[in-house]
């Protein structure tokens, strides 16, 4: 009998939720000018956003309230963002057209894969991974997506002196994520040893993170700079 192939373990449940009418209608019209398909392999940027520009990769961008307001923000950076859920892919086309945002490119696949076959080493300036799943039950700790083998494949998609942000409103994945990161080589914090970030003004504030600010919730930042 043939062994088994180990399976990877996610850092996501697949939620097949289904696309409202506009993220459907955003998806169909906007998916062939902004979305990239892994199957397509290394990525050629001047080709993709037809030009050279500072790069910024954020994985998981959930609904893409935040990754919209930051290249609103920044139409001199170039972003991609990788997410598996279609609605929330949806969801950024639709706030793209809404606000003539035009400079983010679209994974609608699994981060790891797409970092592995697509991602350039050493191309990126910025890597932000914001709210990421904190599976907060004590069993399910190894499915959080960042992990020391995770945290070390980041290190070589960034340029030297380029900068991995993370955020998190879960103080134990905070802690977990401090460990891991301050223990992976080639990345220095630049808050010092030791320390959280404090929130930089690139970053927005989501609805999400006002509400638990008002409530008396914690988010903490990581940034760290690939040496």
């Amino acid at each position: 009998m043939a062994d088994t192939p180990h399976r990877p373990i996610r850092s996501y449940v697949l939620r097949m939720g289904r696309l409202t009418d506009g993220q459907q209608r955003a998806f169909d019209e906007y998916w062939p000018r902004f979305g990239l398909a892994h199957s397509d392999g290394s990525l050629d940027y001047p080709a993709v956003f037809g030009r050279d520009a500072p790069r910024v990769l954020e994985i998981g961008f959930g609904m893409g309230q935040s990754l919209v307001a930051m290249a609103a923000a920044a139409p001199g950076t170039d972003f991609i963002g990788i997410e598996v859920h279609r609605p929330g892919v949806g969801k950024l086309l639709h706030s793209m057209a809404e606000q003539g945002v035009d400079n983010i490119r679209i994974y609608c696949h699994d981060a790891v894969e797409v970092l592995r076959d697509c991602i350039p080493p050493a191309s990126l300036d910025t890597i932000q991974i914001f709210f990421p799943d904190p599976w907060h039950k004590k069993r399910h700790h190894k499915r959080r997506l960042i992990q020391s083998a995770f945290a070390a494949q980041l290190v070589a998609y960034l340029k030297p002196g380029g900068i991995l942000h993370l955020a998190t409103d879960w103080e134990n994945y905070a802690e977990q994520m401090l460990e891991v990161v301050s223990a992976t080589p080639g990345l220095e914090n630049t808050a010092g040893g030791g320390n959280f970030a404090p929130r930089p003004d690139s970053r927005p504030l989501t609805k999400f993170e006002q509400r638990g600010e008002r409530l008396g919730h914690g988010v903490w930042d990581l940034l760290f700079r690939r040496m």
